[in-house]
């Protein structure tokens, strides 16, 4: 069960500061978590303070990074400090999606809806690619500029028809973002109380789904050469594995169910011989026990190591056949 309370996100917070000692390769996922909870639990200095650290190194994703302290230092007072590294973002133009987004929410929940605007106007001229698949960041970011649009009153450009077309929930944009709809919640009427308390619904899964992302549903995927050494060591699991064609058939199999059964923010986790090793012994037990495989998936998965599933068509597939993953595991 995920943290609830301040003290509990300090606890989560504390855990995942001793994780990242242990693992430093992962040392940066890690502590991009923790500054989350620590946000959460109102430590917004503390949630600073682990944004700083990874900036005084060479962080993998320092724009994500700074969008995020931007959006903190907001939070507590730190208004100039945080319009000053927003406007440093913009003028860097991040190849990335989710700093941009970051950053014009920041404005935007700050009431600087036209600054919002023009930054995520900014971020789809600049990321856009004509015909190309977008992935989920960037559906995301179309999908934000699109209320703050409809909060602008503003008629609907190219864009905006685009995020309708990528929604893919029952209720149209329009509809859901309607500044209009909250007057309804003064509503006596019981059908317009039950409307908007399905838009709120679908509302309210979208959000899930972001917040979901850091927590991963992952599956294990044993590479051939590990799931050879694997049932070789510990001819225990082969029930679990009878051939490694299986196991790749099992993986897609798996992860469709999990869609089609609602789930959000699925991923892959690269399993090793020495690692799930390592992780049994931490257990005290053995890797024979074939109880451990989803705890060593979810292991994996709190460690950033999970890849998001499913890849675009048009991108390598997950099982390293060299195909993509439309003429692979992702065909119809």
């Amino acid at each position: 069960m995920r943290p609830d309370t301040p003290a509990a996100h300090t606890t989560e917070a504390e855990r995942l500061l001793r994780t990242a000692e242990r693992y430093p390769g992962d040392r940066e996922p890690l502590l991009l978590r923790a500054a989350a909870h620590l946000e959460l639990a109102d430590d917004r200095p503390g949630a600073t303070a682990l944004y700083d650290d990874l900036l005084s190194g060479d962080p993998a994703d320092p724009h994500l990074i700074r969008a995020l302290k931007a959006s903190n230092l907001w939070e507590y007072g730190h208004e100039a400090e945080a319009r000053a590294i927003i406007d440093g973002l913009r003028r860097e133009r991040p190849a990335d999606a989710a700093p941009w987004e970051i950053a014009a929410e920041t404005l935007e929940s700050h009431d600087e809806l036209e600054a919002a605007e023009a930054t995520l106007t900014e971020a789809a001229a600049h990321l856009l690619v004509p015909g190309a698949e977008l992935p989920h960041a960037m559906v995301s970011l179309l999908a934000t500029r699109h209320r703050v649009r409809r909060m602008l009153a503003l008629d609907h450009d190219d864009r905006d028809t685009l995020a309708d077309r990528l929604h893919s929930g029952t209720i149209p944009l329009d509809e859901l973002h309607d500044p209009k709809r909250l007057w309804s919640l003064g509503s006596s009427d019981p059908t317009e109380l039950q409307a908007e308390i399905a838009r709120l619904r679908a509302e309210l899964g979208s959000y899930r789904t972001a917040l979901s992302r850091p927590f991963p549903v992952a599956v294990l995927h044993w590479p051939e050469a590990e799931l050879t050494e694997l049932l070789t060591a510990y001819p225990e699991l082969e029930t679990e594995y009878p051939t490694h064609r299986a196991h790749l058939t099992d993986i897609e199999a798996s992860l469709r169910e999990l869609a089609a059964a609602g789930a959000h923010n699925l991923g892959i986790v690269r399993a090793t011989v020495p690692s799930y090793e390592a992780f049994a012994a931490s257990e005290s037990s053995s890797p024979a026990n074939a109880a451990l495989l989803p705890q060593y998936a979810t292991t994996l998965a709190a460690r950033a190591r999970a890849t998001p599933w499913p890849p675009l068509r048009t991108t390598s597939c997950w099982c390293d056949s060299g195909r993509t993953y439309g003429g692979c595991h992702g065909a119809e």
